[in-house]
């Protein structure tokens, strides 16, 4: 088995696709709204859980989520369980904006929106609704400094607890039967 980069271009990616596991750790209505063909669904908060599967998956694996970030989270936990995996650069906005094919399953009516468009309309509402409320009473302003707090914490430490909390939505969580079934086609696949 020849050693993966760290992080792979789509160019490249798509070139070797055959021979790679792409694990793909974005939320199941974030992977249902368009994913990388053949592509696993293992979300950021399943992947500790996943992490038996990952070991005996069959080709070199690969990372990827909707820009980078959580794939490079995904890549830090990974690697401290010394399971060797590569990204793909730019995640699948790269990947789309390279013109490569998006998966988009058959049955699925509704487009779920990237987590990070779910962050923002939560973040502008709460301050738009602390800044009305606060025209009532002062104290609600502290809401609005609140996720303004949030948001600058967010960005110094490459870290989301809105995204984390907004994941729990139920259009956001696996079902068990999908995670269970994803897990066994990963120990499974062959090259």
């Amino acid at each position: 088995m020849t050693t993966t980069p760290p992080a792979l271009t789509p160019d490249h990616a798509l070139a070797r696709l055959p021979e790679l596991t792409v694990v793909d750790v974005r939320t199941p209505g974030e992977y249902a709204s368009g994913h990388i063909p053949g592509a696993h669904n293992v979300p950021l908060d399943a992947l500790r859980r996943a992490l038996p599967a990952l070991r005996a998956a069959h080709g070199e694996l690969v990372l990827v989520c909707a820009s980078g970030a959580r794939a490079e989270n995904a890549l830090t936990v990974l690697a401290e369980h010394g399971i060797p995996a590569a990204t793909i650069t730019g995640g699948t906005r790269g990947w789309a904006e390279r013109g490569h094919a998006l998966h988009r399953p058959q049955g699925t009516s509704r487009t779920t929106w990237a987590m990070e468009r779910q962050v923002r309309l939560t973040a502008g509402a709460l301050v738009l609704a602390g800044l009305g409320l606060g025209q009532l009473h002062p104290a609600w302003l502290l809401l609005s400094a609140g996720v303004a707090g949030g948001l600058v914490f967010s960005a110094l430490t490459d870290t989301c607890g809105m995204a984390a909390v907004l994941s729990k939505l139920p259009h956001n969580r696996p079902r068990a039967t999908d995670l269970d079934a994803t897990l066994a086609a990963l120990g499974s696949a062959r090259d």
